[in-house]
């Protein structure tokens, strides 16, 4: 029988075993986009979040309260529309996160009030899991999102919070403790804690830890990611009214900042005039699964009148979603624009983009569907970034 391992609470030590660095959780690694939205709804006296979402039917009320706990970031037309729904100025919501007076940990509370208070080990293990599954994914080209899916029953939104730590791994259903020890292959949870801390022993999961427990890390990403959505509604602003105190420095915020997270889309320059037309490099060459790889092609299209300077060209290569979108259809994905249902989005990961047709289920949750491969896609689950909408297809 194996002997089972435990961190004690020294630092950097693990009974039994050779030294490694100590994993020190982050307990704000689940919150990426602290906001003001609560506090402005609870000003404006609805006290539950309930009333703020009857004004906002566009928004489904589990992606409001994701957005409102900080959960999840929000797109520029989301807060848009919940700013007016508050009657305020969209800015108004946003926090700046590198201010010396912000404070996580206050931020955090009302949302954290209640909860029961994780074993610091348990905590641990958490980071060191979620690590190992990226590690596992990184090395092993077979294991897409659509694999963990159809083959391990780990739908997309269980794996964004596995790989993320959102909560510890004794508070998982049976079903996804028995799915996890399956994709490593092991029999019970014990063997699967064996396994993850040998591999954190051999320093294994050095490089990426980090990326889940380190605080720094987590306050770099929120703050990207703020600046680019700031950004973002400072170009989609109307114009100020003359006399209204509008300055150059507020027009040269016309373009967001790079988000370090966002995979490389082909540099459109200065944006053309309404009546320009411009050419757009075709993209894409088929993997498995359904998956289009981000690769050149020797094709070009005209980019449509109404598509933004970050707009891209992308080959079908499947018809992953029937007869009506033929393998040798381009689609023209634009960030620009955002993911409404009933349209299509190309949803980005490490593998290449995924088409799918986009809809709300029962719960009003967000999903992209695909036919071939069937495929069902939580896209709340994801960075926003990541679910760009298509605006146009043509057809050679």
């Amino acid at each position: 029988m194996k002997r089972m391992r435990s961190f004690t609470n020294a630092p950097g030590l693990v009974v039994g075993v050779p030294t490694r660095p100590e994993v020190i959780p982050d307990p704000y690694r689940a919150f990426v986009f602290p906001n003001r939205i609560r506090e402005q709804r609870r000003l404006r006296g609805m006290q539950k979040l309930m009333a703020l979402s009857e004004r906002l039917p566009d928004i489904p009320y589990i992606r409001l309260s994701k957005i409102e706990r900080g959960e999840v970031f929000a797109r520029a037309d989301e807060v848009q529309r919940i700013a007016r729904a508050l009657d305020l100025a969209p800015a108004d919501l946003l926090i700046d996160v590198t201010d010396a007076d912000f404070d996580i940990g206050r931020w955090a509370k009302p949302f954290r009030d209640g909860r029961p208070v994780s074993d610091e080990e348990e905590e641990r293990f958490a980071i060191l899991l979620a690590a190992a599954l990226r590690v596992l994914r990184a090395n092993d080209a077979a294991l897409t999102i659509a694999a963990l899916d159809k083959v391990y029953a780990l739908p997309p939104v269980i794996l964004s919070r596995l790989e993320n730590a959102h909560k510890t791994f004794d508070r998982w259903n049976e079903a996804t403790v028995n799915a996890v020890c399956r994709l490593f292959g092991v029999a019970d949870k014990s063997a699967l804690r064996e396994i993850v801390m040998d591999r954190y022993l051999s320093g294994e999961l050095d490089a990426v830890a980090g990326l889940v427990a380190d605080p720094a890390a987590r306050a770099l990403r929120s703050q990207e990611r703020i600046a680019a959505l700031s950004a973002e509604l400072a170009r989609s602003a109307p114009p100020a009214r003359r006399g209204s105190g509008s300055s150059a420095a507020t027009k040269r915020k016309a373009q967001p900042e790079p988000v370090a997270s966002e995979l490389a889309a082909p540099s459109l320059g200065t944006p053309p005039s309404p009546s320009a037309t411009r050419a757009l490099a075709v993209f894409g060459t088929p993997r498995a699964d359904g998956v289009i790889a981000f690769t050149p092609t020797a094709d070009v299209v005209d980019a449509p009148h109404r598509a933004g300077a970050r707009a891209f060209a992308l080959r079908v290569c499947r018809a992953t979603l029937g007869a009506g979108l033929p393998a040798s259809a381009i689609v023209i994905a634009d960030p620009d624009h955002r993911v409404t249902a009933g349209a299509l989005a190309a949803v980005r990961s490490a593998e290449g983009y995924r088409i799918v047709s986009v809809t709300f289920d029962r719960t009003g949750a967000t999903k992209g569907y695909s036919v071939a491969p069937d495929l069902e896609l939580d896209l709340d689950a994801l960075d926003p970034s990541d679910v760009i909408a298509i605006i146009a297809a043509v057809f050679p």
